[in-house]
Order: structure tokens, then sequence, then C-alpha cells
């Protein structure tokens, strides 16, 4: 037969485990909160300042007529260059920001430097994204490249004003349908061989002069 409780024995009360150890556990002890933690203000030294985000702004970038009027030989030299040939070669970036290179007509009317374009080709809705593009001038036959190696750089604005794209039809007499962009130069680089002996390299950007290279 089991065996009865004593009347007089009561249960034995449960022991309250202890708390951990921080030697055993390698924890730093937990402090009390202090009057800064407890009033919402932050304690310890402050954090240090975010560095200022990097400008995406373009580069100053000027018309045609404005390049003209600040380096008027450079100018001419440039236009008559890309007078030389019918087609030069546009480079512009794809939507995954990889390079796309296409040739194309560049027009020089009334002060701007014009691109005319089919519609919805890939170097138009290219441009219509982002507007950056780089153009070289056809260097032509053989190794002559007469007036020098010409590359300019720049944004293509869309023209959608139908009197200005008239006017442009009506000088040049595209298709009936086509993009046209505008452009603004941001640095125009011309490269030439100078007595047979120096390569000279002439820079320009807008606001300041031309810079000459010259290297042996």
């Amino acid at each position: 037969m089991p065996r009865d409780t004593p009347p007089s024995a009561s249960p034995t009360p449960p022991i309250a485990p202890e708390p951990p150890s921080t030697a055993s556990s390698g924890q730093a002890p937990v402090s009390e909160p202090g009057p800064a933690a407890a009033s919402g203000q932050p304690s310890g030294p402050a954090p240090a300042p975010e560095p200022p985000a990097q400008s995406t702004a373009p580069h100053t970038a000027v018309t045609w007529a404005a390049f003209s009027a600040a380096e008027p030989g450079l100018a001419q030299t440039v236009e008559a260059r890309f007078g030389a040939f019918t087609h030069h070669v546009l480079a512009t970036l794809r939507k995954d920001g990889s390079p796309r290179t296409t040739g194309l007509e560049v027009r020089f009317l009334n002060g701007e430097m014009w691109l005319g374009m089919m519609p919805d080709s890939l170097k138009a809705l290219d441009l219509m994204r982002d507007p950056r593009f780089a153009l070289q001038a056809n260097p032509g036959e053989g190794q002559t490249m007469g007036g020098g190696d010409v590359r300019i750089s720049g944004l293509a604005r869309e023209v959608t004003d139908p009197a200005a794209k008239a006017g442009y039809g009506e000088e040049v007499g595209p298709p009936e349908q086509f993009h046209l962009f505008r452009t603004e130069l941001t640095e125009v680089v011309r490269t030439f061989v100078e007595d047979d002996t120096y390569l000279v390299v002439q820079v320009w950007k807008p606001g300041a002069p031309v810079r000459t290279i010259k290297r042996t």
C-alpha cells in the first residue's frame, strides 16, 4: 500500500533560478539606464556626420554659337572637318550603360549643331533616355586626316516644336518623320601632326581657353 504523507509535512517551495553569471557567459553586465537614457536623449559621443552626396549634375554645356564665339579658329576647323564627309560616328549609351556606336549625318545651321535621326532608331531612343553623346568626325581614306582627328562630346536635346522642325526640314530635306536633336557642347578635342614631328592635342571646354599639348 502507498505510504501516506504525514499531516505536518508542507510542500517544498520552488527554488528560483539564479541569474546567469556574466563571468561564465562572457557578456558584459547590463547597467541601469542613466538620466540621459531615461529622458530619451542619446548618450555617448555623437555619430560622425555623413559625407556629402556627390553631385550628378552634368558639366557646363554651351551651344555651337557660343563655342564659335569663344574659339572661332578652332570652330572653323572643326566644322570644315565634319563638312568634308557626309557620315560620322556617334556614340550613345544603351539602357544598361554600355556604349553604342552608329553612323549619322551632322548639320551646322543657325548657330547650332544638329543631329537628325530616323523615327524610333536605337540611337534616338538612347538620347531621349540619356542625352550624353560623343561624336567622331569621319577620318576619311588613308592616314592623312586633313584637318586632324576631331571629337565632340556633349548633350543632345530633342526638339519637338513643329515650327523648329519645319525650319530644319526646309534646309535639309529629311524624311517626313524624324527625330531632331539640338546639341550642347561640353568638350571639343582636335588631334593633328605638326611638322611631321609633334603630335598636337587641342582641348576646349566651356569657360576655359583652348589647352594645347605637344608630344614627340
